[in-house]
């Protein structure tokens, strides 16, 4: 089996190239190695916007249909609307129950948007607790790994840290030694013996490869089911089960692509490029692109680090078309315009089949509803029976 794969973004319309280099690219990558789910976390747009409600509706099937486009599949991928699921909303009330409040505090990207949104009232309940949602949006579906960037993954980690203290303060079952000792009997002999002596050893002296080693063992028999390698977890660590799983921050290859003026690529600083945007457009936008303030003249040489039209060759060009235009720009032998024509047709050819494919969908917006009830009720599916384990171990399914 794939293991699990969880991501959202929140809906802020149509996206630009920025979006796709930086997370989107790779969302369609891993539909090849993982079990993908991708939401429209449409509840954490609010945290920050909650008075824009006129405008939600069609930043959701904008952005959607951009996902469509770049190559999610909906037969490879679960795409879900978080709104649609009120499980997610119950873990977060379960979970907020014993999340100390430091850790929403504590957490870095909280302090740095009240700073950067100056002109928005943060000082919500919403706004505070947003990590701790997105902590249920990941654990609801017992992701193995969350795509992030270097400045996310605090909020995987405290991820973890809520999953840990969820399982320490309800994960041991009145029970759990005997129904784990059950679990045991249900293996090979020869397997049995080995879990046994590693559980010994592990517990002794601890070690991560003797960890690794035996989860391979308890994965590779294959007489148990899914909360029988769960139990198995639990007694190999001496923990009790996992009701939720603690995921891991997947560090994929990211190219940041700024934007036109070298800045963030950003939608409020207007210097960005839709991904479909018209062909004429991004010629028109390239070409206006502020290049090298020393280079006045043609005859000026100039310093592609400087200019930010080299940050789109390091995206767009391979290392022969780097090597001209640093080479050009260096020593005055092509002027900015010359500079600039691979850039244009590169991102030219690379938006192609996205306007293609957005096509049938913008003809046909039932499609894209469809594509979202479908995959929301494949998601439901997985959030309610992780709820049923989560009721169960805090004594509510009564």
């Amino acid at each position: 089996m794939k293991q699990r794969v969880l991501s959202g973004m929140r809906p802020t319309g149509a996206l630009h190239l920025g979006h796709y280099h930086g997370a989107l690219k790779n969302w369609v990558r891993m539909q090849d190695d993982f079990e993908c789910f991708y939401f429209v976390a449409d509840w954490h747009a609010l945290t920050t916007h909650y008075e824009e409600r006129g405008v939600m509706e069609r930043y959701v099937y904008d952005m959607v249909i951009d996902w469509l486009a770049a190559g999610i599949d909906p037969e490879r991928a679960t795409i879900f609307m978080q709104s649609r699921l009120p499980e997610h909303a119950e873990l977060f009330t379960l979970l907020a129950m014993g999340t100390p409040l430091g850790w929403l505090e504590r957490v870095p990207t909280y302090k740095d948007q009240i700073d950067k949104l100056k002109d928005r009232d943060l000082a919500t309940y919403g706004f505070l607790g947003y990590p701790l949602l997105q902590a249920a949006d990941i654990l609801i579906y017992k992701a193995a790994f969350v795509p992030v960037g270097e400045d996310q993954s605090s909020h995987v980690e405290l991820t973890r840290e809520v999953a840990r203290r969820f399982n320490h303060l309800y994960g041991r079952e009145t029970n759990f030694d005997e129904l784990a000792k059950a679990v045991v009997k249900k293996m090979s002999k020869t397997d049995a013996k080995a879990f046994e002596t590693a559980r010994k050893t592990f517990q002794q002296s601890g070690g991560e490869e003797l960890l690794a080693q035996t989860r391979a063992l308890i994965d590779g028999s294959g007489a148990l089911s899914a909360s029988d390698r769960e139990r198995l977890e639990g007694y190999l660590r001496g923990t009790g089960k996992a009701i939720l799983h603690e995921p891991q921050a997947l560090h994929t290859e990211v190219k940041k692509l700024p934007g036109l003026d070298g800045a963030k690529m950003s939608k409020s600083y207007g210097n960005g490029i839709s991904m479909r945007e018209e062909p004429a457009e991004v010629e028109r936008k390239i070409k206006r692109m502020p290049t090298d303030p020393a280079r006045v003249h043609r005859t000026d040489p100039g310093n592609p680090d400087v200019c930010p039209v080299w940050q789109f060759h390091l995206v767009y060009s391979d290392a022969s078309t780097q090597a001209w235009a640093r080479e050009g720009c260096t020593t005055a032998g092509i002027g900015c315009l010359d500079c600039k024509k691979p850039v244009i047709e590169a991102i030219q050819r690379e938006q192609a089949p996205w306007r293609e494919r957005a096509e049938q969908y913008l003809a046909n917006p039932k499609q894209v509803h469809w594509i979202l009830e479908v995959g929301t009720e494949r998601a439901r599916g997985v959030a309610r029976a992780t709820m049923r384990d989560v009721r169960a171990a805090m004594g509510l399914n009564y």
